[in-house]
């Protein structure tokens, strides 16, 4: 008997049509969230760049400190430190003392666990160690920076939440790649063909080429993304050896982290000189000193660790991005424990765990590997992009019944769905560094403000996207984004006096890159809408409003 055909192609055509089937509606529905996740994972590449540029009064006292005078030395700076610590924060459980950056200058700083289990920290004068007075709030404007993106691509800040609904994404992603691959048998013979002005076989090509392209990237970044969150995605092994909730968590933790840490004697006794220690452990790690903690101050089972600096070198030759760290007994001197740079605790499987993380937050390789990252994100974006184009394309001109009576409606959601999430996310993002410049620098929940308008400005675009007929709104969105984008720099230069001629000519290569960057983007969009008027233009004829999928053929 015949197998009985229906609307959605599912069943039809044996194995390959079937992965087809999935290919396109898993990809679909994710297609929206998982561009999300890529180009803000992408941005997030470059965090410190955007975090540069979007504190411009930090400027100022960078070039200050580079240009203050060194200061004591490290023996005199973890000595005063310690002699902080002593007076102010005796009952402290943890002591943490940075003497100075990788070159021996800079600030010297103190860390401690207060009564909440919190960090807490402050600032000593690095030429009589005297406490400095707390930084002015709004002196310089309180913003999450860069960051922003990144709690974005992996938990779109809603916490757990956020970070399940990534996860589900991120394996959508893992069935849509193998499915494709299943489905195009001629995927890469098709990535050397481009055919222009083609209609639905030129958006094929395009989201075939940018997948084929970087085809290892995206399957390396969406399995190592969800193995970094393997703890709150399989946390029944946790939970069945150290317990549920929060406390079985932390004693997972503990184990995996402080298995050497010892317990309190109740015996007291001081905390001995530093820097015999900071030189111990420099000679065992074999790099500079950046941190030395102790553990438990004040008793006689005290441990001293020291940690050093990571070297741009060292990063970009090895995938573990731990450093080195020794830790002693403070009573005897004794080495308990040494950890060599790229090491981690906890066995072959923190190692790997460890790795993983390396390979999806591009923490080694330098600056060159940062930017095939990049590339290899705005790759990812397209797929995502050109996928859920293509799918109104192929249905401009006829309705495949998916939904019945109401498929035309739902194709209209999908085409408003498109042009929000593509034209839309890109305003969200450029808005952002906008509203960086125009929020008043000392207002209150600063930063907060801030995403209140990357958020704002996204769902406006989603709302004008509904209302508006397709091609409309994509004109309207792209047209917007493109002034946006074009007009950043002149922007900052009004708002701060920060031009872009002067950045490049000062070597601020950070800002000036954000802001080149976004000119690109600019002119990409333009291009886009030119594009997109031309068309219009050329067809002159309403459409169905059904037919969404006419307003972006090519």
């Amino acid at each position: 008997m015949a197998r009985q055909k229906n609307a959605s192609g599912a069943g039809q055509g044996g194995f390959r049509q079937a992965q087809a089937w999935l290919h396109t509606w898993c990809g679909l529905w994710f297609s929206w969230l998982l561009f999300a996740v890529f180009l803000t994972g992408t941005l997030a590449v470059f965090e410190e760049a955007i975090t540069h540029w979007m504190t411009p009064e930090h400027h100022a006292g960078e070039a200050a400190t580079a240009q203050a005078p060194a200061g004591a030395g490290r023996a005199q700076r973890l000595a005063w430190g310690l002699a902080y610590m002593e007076q102010h924060h005796p009952g402290a459980g943890m002591w943490e003392l940075w003497p100075a950056n990788a070159e021996g200058a800079g600030e010297l700083r103190v860390y401690w666990f207060d009564d909440q289990r919190q960090y807490a920290s402050a600032d000593l004068d690095t030429t009589t160690g005297r406490p400095q007075p707390a930084r002015v709030q709004g002196a310089a404007r309180a913003t999450l920076g860069g960051h922003h993106f990144v709690d974005f691509h992996y938990e779109l800040h809603a916490g757990q939440a956020g970070l399940w609904v990534v996860g589900i994404a991120a394996m959508a992603m893992l069935v849509a790649l193998v499915s494709g691959v299943v489905t195009h048998r001629r995927i890469f013979k098709d990535f050397f063909t481009f055919r222009a002005r083609k209609g639905q076989r030129s958006w094929l090509d395009a989201h075939n080429a940018v997948a084929v392209l970087t085809l290892p990237f995206q399957f390396m970044i969406a399995y190592t993304g969800i193995v970094l969150s393997g703890m709150t995605f399989m946390p029944a092994g946790i939970a069945a050896h150290f317990g549920v909730g929060s406390e079985g968590t932390r004693a997972y933790l503990a184990a995996l982290h402080e298995s050497g840490k010892p317990r309190p004697s109740g015996q007291a006794m001081a905390v001995p000189a530093l820097e015999p220690f900071a030189q111990r452990g420099q000679a065992l790690i074999g790099q500079p000193v950046r941190a030395v903690v102790i553990d438990h101050p004040g008793d006689a089972a005290a441990r001293i660790g020291v940690y050093g600096w990571n070297s741009g070198d060292s990063m970009r030759q090895r995938l573990s991005p731990t450093s080195g760290m020794a830790m002693f007994s403070a009573a005897t001197g004794e080495v308990l424990q040494v950890r060599l740079p790229g090491g981690v605790d906890g066995g072959t499987a923190s190692l790997a765990q460890s790795v993983m993380g390396g390979l999806h937050m591009v923490q080694f390789g330098g600056l060159a590997l940062k930017w095939l990252y990049f590339l290899c994100g705005l790759a990812g974006s397209a797929m995502a992009a050109t996928g859920a184009i293509l799918f109104m394309v192929k249905r401009r001109g006829k309705h495949l019944g998916e939904f019945g009576a109401a498929t035309a409606r739902v194709y209209r959601l999908i085409e408003g769905m498109n042009v929000a999430a593509i034209a839309g996310l890109g305003l969200a993002c450029i808005g952002y560094l906008w509203a960086n410049r125009l929020v008043p620098v000392g207002l209150a929940h600063r930063g907060d403000w801030e995403l209140a308008v990357f958020f704002g400005v996204w769902g406006l675009a989603l709302a004008h996207a509904l209302v508006r007929a397709p091609a409309a709104a994509w004109r309207a969105q792209l047209g917007l984004l493109a002034v946006l984008c074009l007009s950043l720099p002149v922007l900052n230069g009004l708002s701060v006096g920060d031009h872009l001629p002067a950045q490049v000519l000062h070597g601020d290569w950070e800002s000036a890159g954000v802001e080149l960057f976004c000119m690109a983007a600019g002119l990409a969009a333009a291009g886009a809408w030119h594009w997109q008027r031309r068309r219009s233009a050329a067809t002159g004829r309403p459409r169905p409003a059904g037919d969404a999928g006419a307003e972006v053929r090519t």
